[in-house]
């Protein structure tokens, strides 16, 4: 270096450094000055201010009675003020992990997600052996949807301590939101063998073995839970589930109670239980509990405001009448129909509903107003969710307003698909897969089963299935029309779908958003239901109230689809005849 440069050149240089935050580089050159030149001052100097930077750095941490004063102000849920004052400390400290820390677990309790995650990878960044941080971080990508980056923190967290029994059991549930069962069942079984005592890895555990339809290990594993944590409403409510889908019945509805004992404000406890009582047909307690659903957690659908709420008694003649959907198509479908008895009680009626379902709706009432986003208040008198209607109108089985049809297919689109269809076949619409959501566990079955019925003479299988159950045509060997992708891409939903149902003899398919726009436009349909079907098909009945043209086929056991069809095909064997 000196070969090349004269002292005062390499101090100015060194200086340079400096300035720029460079400190190895200019403590590189003041060593080097001093080795050949070691009275030089101006070096000597240099090199003990870099000293004394370096200590000084080293010992710049806050003090610990400001970061305990945070965690005390975070375990008081004062959020708002941990987040500022933890700001304003990290911009003295900004290299301290644990401040970092501090403000990611406060921005994810004000569901700042994503100030969350960032805040955790700053302090891993600072500190990257804090197993507890990576867990946090896990937690936090959870939230954000980001389950196989929670997983892989999770792993982090584990690595640097195997023994955390925690970060077992919240990779188990990021695997089970991923559907990898099997793999979320054994990180809980890991989380259970470093901490027998871990009542919710036991809870955890049921929710798994539930999903994959173990549901008597899954009581089992709710059980374990509650017999370490007896006041655990939430365990209680996922036990009651189970013994639902086991059919039993009076024994669900006794551990709801049990829920509802230990908190009686739990919505999740009332509106599961409404469940029971509507399958069992008992509509006026089963609707008045579902209104419950509306103090969920992740609702989706808002609470009417107070001063909007209709009781049901009140007159609505020539009053504004707003409702508003909240869950599925198929849900649509089914309660549209309420619109139609307001309109009967006089009310000038607005439905926001998705534009896409607007041309099919306004097949029902042409006066029915259909909007995309909520009207100003002003022009409001009364507003509801639409599945409220049942309740406000005091349903019961005989009071489902029924009719053969109240929804109807575009009259061009069907002479056109007429022209299009085979027509001296008897045609049969079919659908088998519903949306892959987590409700719909076992309401799908496999499209293969329409084997046996293909080969019964005179028979077409037109689909009538838009999805990812579409996959399943490239694997079967029998024969089955299917319209391509301009099926249904138009602008608005089942277009071609309704034309097509009204051209056919029959259709057939699962509790899916199809079965109930056949029972809506009055086709005859067969609809095969899982052992334990949604609440609205009850039990141990053939037909529906809420669809005089539907029949029901009932799984006899838990999964036998092929007793359904079996009996489907002795059916159709004599109405073709």
């Amino acid at each position: 270096m000196l070969a090349n440069f004269s002292v005062e050149q390499s101090l100015m240089k060194a200086k340079s450094h400096l300035r720029n935050g460079e400190i190895t580089e200019a403590q590189h050159l003041y060593e080097t000055i001093l080795k050949k030149f070691s009275n030089n001052i101006r070096a000597q100097q240099g090199l003990e201010a870099i000293q004394k930077v370096n200590q000084n750095t080293v010992t710049k941490c806050p003090p610990q009675e400001v970061v305990n004063q945070l965690v005390n102000l975070y375990n008081q849920r004062k959020m708002a003020t941990v987040i500022e004052q933890t700001g304003a400390v990290i911009e003295q400290y900004p290299e301290e992990a644990i401040l970092w820390n501090i403000l990611g677990a406060s921005k994810f309790q004000t569901r700042e997600l994503e100030g969350a995650v960032g805040a955790y990878k700053k302090s891993i960044s600072l500190n990257p052996n804090n197993a507890d941080v990576y867990n946090n971080l896990g937690v936090a990508l959870r939230d954000c949807g980001k389950f196989d980056e929670a997983v892989e923190a999770y792993r982090k967290s584990i690595s640097l301590r195997p023994d955390y029994a925690e970060a077992y059991n919240n990779m188990g549930v990021a695997l089970k939101d991923q559907n990898k069962l099997e793999e979320a069942i054994e990180a809980y079984n890991k989380s259970i063998s470093l901490k027998p005592n871990y009542a919710e890895a036991y809870n955890n555990m049921g929710v798994a073995l539930k999903d994959q339809n173990k549901l008597d290990e899954a009581i089992e594993a709710y059980n374990a839970c509650i017999l370490l944590k007896p006041d655990y409403a939430y365990a209680f409510n996922n036990l009651a589930g189970s013994y639902k889908d086991k059919g039993n019945f009076d024994e669900a509805l006794n551990t709801y109670e049990k829920a509802l004992l230990i908190n009686p404000d739990y919505p999740e406890a009332y509106y599961n239980s409404s469940f029971i009582y509507n399958l069992k047909g008992d509509l006026r307690k089963g609707l008045e509990l579902y209104e419950w659903r509306l103090k969920k957690k992740n609702t989706k659908a808002r609470l009417p405001r107070e001063y909007l709420i209709w009781d049901g008694i009140e007159s609505i003649k020539g009053k504004k009448f707003f409702v508003y959907e909240e869950q599925g198509l198929g849900d649509v479908i089914q309660f549209c129909r309420y619109l139609l008895l307001l309109k009967k009680k006089g009310a000038e009626v607005t439905f926001r509903v998705k534009k896409k379902m607007h041309a099919m709706l306004q097949t029902m009432d042409r006066n029915i107003i259909l909007v995309e986003n909520d009207p100003d208040d002003k022009e409001i008198d009364f507003e509801a969710p639409l599945m409220s209607l049942p309740y406000l109108f005091s349903t019961n089985l005989n009071t489902i307003p029924s009719s053969k049809s109240y929804l109807f297919a575009n009259h061009d689109k069907v002479t056109s698909w007429k022209k299009r269809l085979t027509k001296t076949t008897f045609k049969i619409g079919v659908c088998w897969q519903g949306a892959i959501l987590q409700s719909e566990v076992g309401r799908s079955f496999p499209l293969s089963l329409f084997e046996d019925i293909s080969k019964l003479p005179n028979i077409e299988l037109i689909s009538l299935h838009k999805g990812e159950g579409e996959k399943q045509i490239k694997n079967i060997n029998f024969g089955l029309t299917t319209f391509g992708n301009d099926f249904d891409a138009g602008k608005n939903s089942f277009e071609d779908t309704t034309a097509v149902m009204i051209n056919c003899d029959l259709i057939i398919s699962c509790d899916t958003s199809i079965a109930h726009l056949a029972g809506a436009l009055g086709c005859p349909i067969w609809v095969a239901l899982k052992k334990i079907p949604e609440w609205r098909w009850m039990l141990d009945r053939n037909d529906s109230p809420w669809y005089p043209n539907m029949r029901l086929y009932r799984q006899k056991d838990l999964g036998d689809w092929d007793h359904v069809f079996k009996i489907m095909k002795k059916d159709l064997v004599r109405l073709i005849k």
